[in-house]
């Protein structure tokens, strides 16, 4: 049976709606959001073939990188199936809440163990270094293989002072210390700092007490020890490992070629034990990012669910994320994040000669953020524009906290002041739209290194975000624009015009073939062919969604929707065909990504933000974004849509119907969840007059029209 609700067919009533999945018939419950507009529903139906398909577990809380991007496209479906809607608020309350952040700020990644840094990503680690790199692992256990590449080892070499060797079990080697200061050396060594600015040690101990454990170590112009090459780190006690991660690149004397190096554990006397699984050279494989995406993730928890509690509780780890890229990262006096660690300078890892043979240069050009193969490091555009919108995110929530006292939020010396944030942020959009701006090619570059050299290989990813973050200016942005659509061809590019969107679903993530601009550790990119890597021409399926939102920005809804238009064409194939992995089985160009398989393309296993394409019919077409009184709409209809309707929002404590005209808004509220009398605000376009104060009454089970006149 049907029900016509708003003149638009709604099938609700429907109990299953049969979705080709992979080529698994895959049922999506009523509840699950639809979307509605009349003469184009089975473009609206496979849309939200696509949005279930992309809604499954992982989906939700995920690596750091991901706060930002996965956050609302979860939290808003009100689906009811197994009170899923509710379990994923708390998912992600959990989750946000603890995001690990060390003692000077920085905010964990949450990616998968390897030997890198346990904070950071899980690659470069010392295995893939050249010569200078350095590790010993008396046990691998724990560690899958492709994540550390090296050889389990006994304790031959290595010599001990007052203690007794205990052998090595139980994934360690075993050690009874028998008098005060024990120390353990390592064999002959020849590190090369530049790739080790952290040593890691792996370790468990009891009896240490309060001891001051340090490392101590030798270099070509010195072979004793002594206090002068002397680093601290905190003792454990523990019958579990301990990765002790310890930042020796801080130490002025960290230089040169390190020959030997000495662990003295500084305990006063016999008893205490100790266990060494392993240690090794580290790099810094920190993301920049992550200071952005969370607390830009935890401002969008809050807005979608109204949960005070949350944000009492987590304000001040947001406002120390965000300063800590204020200070690390310089933005407050660069006006742009400058990525001062180790190996982050932005230069590549590789250099070609003229003669086409190539230099390797271990350590150099680790990445920053998902892109993981491009440096992009020093003067980061990509960081920046994140930052930018991270502002704009912690400008809302602090403007909310300001105006409701009786929330009870912390203040204090933490605090954030909007309009400070305000001015800075617009002189963040204008130092980097000056800095990162390519005057030639008319698009933004990727970084400017610590030599001053700038890189061009037509990001679109990272020129398409800068558009739809509001960090490109007007003219910046149509620009990029001309030359994304094919309208405008840039000189020297290896995609040009309609080539851009080979692919279909998404532009190519580059336009110009790179084989010079690397992480070192990716050392042959000139062995796959162009497309045939998602950061050398290949496309990313979840990016479209900034596209999308460019275009509706730029060039307005018409031509938004004749992109969405064109990958739902695409993916109705797929779908007809048996899900992506039996589209792209070989008979057809274009080779997957996932799963620890290279590939050009993009849109399954770990690209999980997938989900985002189907976010332009809420946040562009509807225009709908939420606040902390309610929300806003500012509906954005194609000239073939006489009308929208999106089923099954959940935002605060109230699921909505909303249906659009060119000259209405309709609002059903379907379910009121609390009555706690608090009016709520939707604000949309009624000429001058734009805030409409609705109460917490008039939403049970009512349906409220709204005369609309766009601006």
């Amino acid at each position: 049976m049907r029900r016509m609700f708003w003149g638009c067919a709604l099938f609700l009533t429907l109990n299953v709606l049969a979705a080709r999945a992979g080529g698994v018939e895959t049922v999506i419950p009523d509840s699950f959001p639809e979307f509605f507009v009349p003469g184009h529903q089975a473009e609206m139906d496979m849309l939200r073939q696509l949005m279930w398909l992309h809604s499954q577990p992982p989906a939700g809380p995920l690596a750091t990188l991901w706060d930002d991007w996965m956050s609302g496209p979860t939290l808003w479906p009100a689906l009811a199936t197994d009170n899923a809607m509710d379990k994923m608020r708390d998912r992600w309350r959990n989750a946000l809440s603890t995001r690990g952040m060390d003692a000077e700020g920085y905010v964990a990644t949450h990616q998968h163990g390897s030997i890198a840094h346990q904070l950071g990503w899980p690659f470069p680690f010392w295995a893939q270094g050249g010569a200078g790199a350095w590790g010993w692992h008396f046990s691998l256990q724990g560690v899958p293989p492709a994540w550390h590449g090296t050889k389990e080892k006994n304790q031959e070499g290595w010599s001990l002072e007052r203690a007794s060797d205990m052998g090595i079990h139980d994934a360690a080697w075993n050690l009874s210390l028998t008098g005060p200061c024990t120390t353990v050396t390592t064999p002959p060594l020849g590190i090369d700092v530049y790739q080790a600015p952290f040593m890691q040690l792996r370790w468990k101990a009891t009896g240490l007490g309060n001891s001051r454990p340090f490392i101590e170590w030798l270099t070509a112009d010195a072979s004793e020890y002594g206090p002068e090459r002397r680093f601290y780190f905190p003792p454990i006690e523990s019958k579990d490992f301990v990765f002790t991660m310890i930042p020796v690149f801080k130490h002025p004397d960290w230089k040169g070629k390190i020959t030997r190096i000495r662990i003295n554990f500084d305990n006063i006397g016999a008893g205490p034990e100790v266990g060494i699984q392993a240690f090794f050279t580290q790099y810094d494989t920190r993301h920049n990012i992550n200071n952005t995406e969370y607390p830009a993730g935890c401002v969008d928890y809050f807005l979608w669910t109204l949960d005070i509690n949350f944000l009492r509780e987590n304000i001040n780890r947001m406002r120390t994320a965000l300063r800590y890229v204020m200070t690390e990262f310089k933005a407050l006096d660069e006006k742009v994040v400058l990525t001062p660690w180790v190996g982050h300078e932005g230069r590549s890892g590789r250099r070609l000669n003229p003669d086409g043979s190539k230099i390797i240069l271990p350590g150099n050009g680790i990445g920053n953020n998902y892109w993981d193969l491009l440096p992009m490091g020093y003067k980061d555009a990509y960081a920046t524009i994140h930052y930018y919108h991270a502002l704009q995110r912690i400008i809302d929530v602090e403007r909310a906290i300001n105006a409701h006292p009786e929330w009870n939020i912390p203040g204090g010396v933490l605090k954030l002041d909007p309009e400070m944030l305000e001015k800075h942020a617009a002189e963040v959009k204008r130092t980097g739209n000056r800095l990162f701006w390519n005057t030639k090619t008319k698009r933004f570059n990727c970084s400017v290194d610590i030599d001053g050299n700038s890189y061009d290989y037509g990001f679109t990813f990272l020129n398409l975000e800068a558009i739809h973050y509001n960090f490109a200016t007007p003219r910046h942005a149509k620009d990029v624009m001309s030359w994304i659509s094919g309208d405008r061809i840039v000189e020297g590019d290896t995609s040009q015009g309609a080539d851009i969107y080979h692919w279909r679903f998404a532009p190519r993530a580059t336009t110009k073939r790179n084989i010079d601009y690397y992480i070192w550790s990716w050392g042959s990119p000139e062995k796959i062919a162009w497309g045939g890597q998602v950061q050398d021409g290949g496309a990313v399926l979840g990016f479209s969604y900034h596209d999308l939102m460019a275009r509706l920005k730029t060039r307005g809804p018409d031509d938004a929707w004749n992109r969405l238009k064109e990958i739902i064409a695409w993916f109705d194939e797929v779908q007809k065909a048996g899900g992506y992995r039996k589209y792209y089985d070989g008979t057809r160009e274009g080779s997957l990504q996932g799963g620890g398989t290279a590939g050009g393309l993009g849109m399954d296993m770990e690209f999980f933000e997938s989900l985002l394409v189907p976010q332009i019919m809420l946040d562009g077409f509807l225009g709908f974004h939420p606040t902390a009184e309610g929300f806003t709409l500012n509906p954005n209809l194609p000239s073939e849509w006489p009308e929208l309707t999106v089923s099954r929002i959940y935002i605060h404590d109230r699921i909505y119907d909303i249906h659009v005209t060119p000259t209405s808004i309709q609002l059903n509220c379907d379910e009121y969840r609390k009555a706690n009398g608090e009016d709520f605000v939707v604000t949309y376009p009624l000429g001058e007059k734009t805030d409409r104060v609705l109460p917490a009454t008039a939403f049970t089970g009512k349906t409220i029209t709204l005369e609309r006149r766009p601006r």
